[in-house]
């Protein structure tokens, strides 16, 4: 209960206060006020704030007392299970109880906007200072020549050549412990699992089956099917991409042991079913644990063993200084050999939103000088000659990812544009993409520089599991192509085994529907033609056919939902969001996870369970005010109770 926070800091503040027992009772007065204030103002930015601010002093103070009272908090939280709740708060809440120590009493206001805004969407995201990245300067102390920008540069022309096959699987959230029979309706954000006797196999009405359900993570089943269904449809791929996110979504219940047997049993997976092809990788934000949990090495002062692991996992589909860079910073640059391909692989969970370690000096232009990396890397490609594929956890202009951090990467992919043939991203666990601009005041076919292609997911909470596959120019490597392969859970086989079918072809279903078509099959999706897409569905009037099929794509056909006005508006505004300030996105007010079932019944937008290991530790904090009131109520008792003995002393 909130007493327990409360009550100690006050007996604290009278302890610090004993050699002036005159100005007590006024400390004790002022401090209530403050209380009082703040729940008064709580549904406000300016109640949040004030709220974060106590939870500093009491981080300050003690930080086993700051998580004991979040833990303590869990009792005030009915719509999520108590161990989950507890769970949360042992992972996570010694991170927040870091991130405020490290802040200055004076300078959090901030952070505290920041976190209020991510967290229950009571204030504004708050404004960034603009910072230039300065590249001639990265290159220079490097001993590089900094090469002069040229606007008019643009990618080469397809080559004509037979296409290369290339796979992109992402999000496969593989749950160890789903049990076929287990509850699929459970208390948990995630299910198929035995909880509780009720749940467990003969015991429940609405049984999993071997293959996975909607409100569950991927059975191992479900993943070896889909390597398989690989071989089957992509006979001539040349490598995979996978783009992070391994470890399932009961994020309360992680420990360090498991997430890296889980990490390890995937990537041997991939290994023994994929036939030798490689896969280059990132990781995802469910990779660490805590989850989300990414610090920079000054925040920690040491070895990170997560890279450690991905390092020693990647062996053999990276070179070796790939596997170094990985070890240190979790992110690597490595040639595909015998091309001139290079794929440079970002650990965009640096800039992250539910990562509380971005809030620790929220300022920081550069976390692990990763975008000075970046221009290197890139540099170095554009001198020699090379085309990039750049791939990543969460998509750069994402809601997810903080916007002064994508603000300057969008800056870097502006000054490569001419060198970046494609980025790949998941995270969002739908089927869409996103473009890049030169300029987003305008933004048009002419300024569309690059787009990212952002994959479905395996886990089949927000649609029928899926992966793609990319017909990809085997001199340019522009994407010719790009199918989307799904098993469709409704079919009465897929519990038997699961059928996986085309979807779609992104050049038969949008080729015809821009202006010039793009039919031929050696022809590239450039950015223009990604743009142009977005006209053709903002320029129909009657009926919503282009945009109506996009919609039901992005979740394969499961729980489509009509968009239109606003919706349709804020969606295609996303679609033309490289950059995060640019896409629309408005923090809703409250708690950003309010049921249970959240996860699986929203339309399927964002790894929400990700969403839920932070949002629970708000949650806990914002108790009604009634529940408070009781609270101050007991507090304002036990003070006149202090302050007469105060006055007996005196």
């Amino acid at each position: 209960m909130l007493l327990r926070v409360l009550l100690p800091l006050l007996i604290l503040g009278t302890a610090v206060g004993a050699e002036d027992k005159d100005e007590s009772g006024s400390w004790f007065s002022s401090a209530v006020g403050a209380v009082v204030e703040a729940v008064k103002d709580w549904g406000s930015c300016k109640g949040c704030k004030a709220l974060l601010q106590d939870g500093q002093e009491l981080a300050h103070a003690s930080e086993d007392s700051f998580v004991n009272w979040l833990q303590d908090r869990c009792e005030s939280a009915p719509e999520t299970d108590e161990d989950v709740c507890h769970g949360t708060m042992k992972h996570q809440a010694h991170i927040l109880a870091q991130v405020l120590q490290r802040n200055s009493f004076e300078n959090s206001s901030k952070t505290f906007e920041a976190l209020c805004s991510t967290m229950v969407g009571l204030c504004d995201l708050p404004d960034f200072e603009p910072w230039t990245v300065p590249s001639d300067e990265i290159l220079n102390s490097s001993g590089r020549t900094p090469t002069p920008f040229d606007p008019s540069r643009r990618r080469p022309s397809p080559s004509g050549e037979t296409p290369l096959q290339v796979i992109h699987f992402t999000d496969i959230h593989i749950d160890p412990l789903y049990e076929p029979g287990a509850n699929t309706d459970c208390s948990k954000p995630v299910c198929c699992r035995s909880y509780t006797d009720h749940d467990k196999p003969g015991n429940n009405k609405m049984p999993a089956g071997p293959f996975g359900d909607h409100k569950c993570d991927a059975p191992e089943a479900l993943e070896t099917s889909m390597y398989e269904a690989m071989l089957e449809v992509a006979p001539r791929a040349s490598f995979a991409i996978f783009t992070g996110d391994i470890v399932d979504h009961a994020v309360w219940n992680t420990s360090a042991d498991y997430n890296e047997r889980i990490i390890k049993q995937a990537y041997e997976k991939m290994k023994s079913k994929l036939n030798g092809i490689p896969v280059f990788a990132t990781a995802g934000n469910h990779e660490a644990h805590p989850t989300n949990s990414f610090p920079t090495l000054e925040a920690v002062k040491g070895s990170r063993g997560l890279y450690h692991q991905l390092s020693q996992l990647w062996s053999g589909w990276v070179d070796k200084y790939a596997e170094y860079e990985t070890r240190e910073y979790g992110s690597y640059s490595t040639a595909l050999p015998g091309t001139k391909l290079r794929i440079i692989s970002l650990n965009t969970n640096l800039y992250y939103r539910l990562n509380l370690w971005v809030y620790r000096d929220i300022d920081e232009h550069d976390p692990d000088d990763q975008i000075a990396w970046l221009v290197r890397e890139l540099h170095d490609a554009e001198v020699k000659g090379e085309q990039v594929y750049i791939i990543g956890h969460t998509p750069p202009g994402d809601r997810d990812i903080v916007r002064d951090k994508s603000n300057f990467l969008d800056q870097v992919f502006n000054r490569y544009s001419s060198t970046i043939a494609a980025m790949f991203y998941g995270h969002t666990h739908v089927d869409h993409f996103a473009i890049t601009y030169s300029d987003y005041t305008e933004r048009k076919a002419e300024n569309a520089r690059v787009v990212s292609y952002i994959a479905p997911s395996l886990t089949p909470t927000s649609g029928m599991p899926a992966f793609r596959v990319y017909d990809v120019d085997p001199v340019t490597f522009g994407v010719l192509d790009s199918t989307t392969y799904v098993a469709d859970m409704s079919k009465p086989e897929f519990q038997s085994k699961p059928q996986w079918t085309k979807l779609y072809s992104a050049k038969e279903a949008y080729g015809g529907k821009v202006k010039p078509p793009v039919t031929d099959a050696k022809e590239e999706l450039t950015p223009a033609f990604w743009h142009k897409l977005t006209e053709a569905m903002e320029a129909e009037e009657d009926g919503n056919e282009l945009f109506d099929a996009y919609v039901a794509r992005k979740s394969r056909n499961w729980k489509t939902a009509q968009c239109r006005g606003d919706c349709k508006a804020e969606e295609i505004c996303q679609l033309r969001a490289g950059r995060a300030e640019n896409n629309c996105f408005k923090p809703k007010s409250g708690p950003q996870i309010h049921h249970k079932r959240q996860l699986s019944e929203r339309r399927g937008e964002h790894d929400e369970c990700g969403r839920l290991a932070l949002s629970s530790v708000f949650e806990a904090i914002h108790s009604g005010p009634s529940e408070m009131g009781r609270a101050l109520d007991t507090v304002k008792a036990e003070l006149e109770r202090v302050t007469l003995l105060n006055q007996k002393v005196v």
